[in-house]
């Protein structure tokens, strides 16, 4: 593939903005194989993958903490990781950003066809109906492909289990999910070693994020807050104790805790 920095792909939109055009031209120096850093220049889409998930996490982080001007700054860092992983795919012929940008153009409008393109009917069950299509003439028909490896756990079971659900491999009401945890703590505890424990173990998690969906909860949302909640009242537990902290003993512990909870308590009555 030739180098064309704002190209367009066959048959899709060219790639018009300065912005973006700007953005490709600072990549397309950095991986320069002689002027360019020397960092960027050995990269490959394996090595920037871990970068490109931590920055999705930083814009979440953004959103939840209702910050848009870290937001903006956060979308800028996911955005260069489409650059680059757009880049390193120019650089082997397989494909360039215009390309990504036709293939999502076309896929939003494939998949919204009463919106697009005159069809009558649409709506949520529609788009799943034609995913599913999509992943069998990719030759991966089977229910559960296409669940990326790559995602939170707690995401990653709740997904599966919505696919299984599809088939009719579901609990009929959340009743069935409350006693399958019963049943996997039962198994944690009698386990005998620890390769059998750290198994039960993730049966049990994954029984609580079935239960979670059958409630309507995100458990991966319910697990953020609890951890956001964790990490607030022990801060206020640090902040309390100042230097002493790390010495008192565990009762003296739970009783800034106790306190810690308390405050929280009155702040949100209040």
């Amino acid at each position: 593939m030739s180098e064309h920095a704002a190209s367009p792909a066959p048959d899709g939109p060219e790639i018009a903005s300065p912005g973006i055009e700007r953005l490709m031209a600072i990549m397309a120096r950095l991986r320069d194989p002689v002027t360019g850093c020397e960092w960027d220049t050995v990269q490959t889409f394996a090595t920037i993958a871990p970068y490109t998930i931590e920055e999705a996490y930083e814009v979440a982080d953004a959103i939840a903490r209702n910050d848009l001007a870290d937001l903006k700054d956060e979308l800028g860092d996911l955005l260069l990781q489409v650059i680059f992983h757009s880049r390193i795919a120019q650089e082997r012929g397989a494909f360039d950003l215009a390309e990504v940008i036709a293939g999502i153009c076309d896929k939003m409008e494939r998949r919204h066809p009463h919106i697009f393109r005159g069809a009558e009917d649409g709506g949520h069950h529609l788009w799943e109906q034609i995913k599913a299509e999509e992943r069998g003439s990719k030759g991966t028909s089977g229910t559960l492909d296409g669940v990326a490896i790559g995602l939170p756990a707690l995401t990653r079971a709740e997904k599966l289990q919505k696919r299984a659900a599809r088939t009719g491999f579901d609990w009929p009401d959340p009743s069935g999910a409350r006693a399958k945890i019963d049943e996997e703590l039962a198994e944690v505890e009698t386990a005998e070693t620890d390769s059998d424990r750290a198994e039960e173990i993730g049966d049990l998690l994954f029984a609580m994020v079935n239960w979670s969906r059958k409630l309507g909860i995100d458990p991966e949302a319910a697990l953020r807050a609890a951890n956001m909640k964790f990490e607030t009242r022990f801060r206020a537990m640090e902040a309390q104790a100042g230097d002493s902290f790390v010495g008192l003993d565990l009762d003296a512990k739970e009783s800034l805790w106790q306190v810690a909870k308390a405050m929280k308590t009155n702040c949100s009555s209040g």
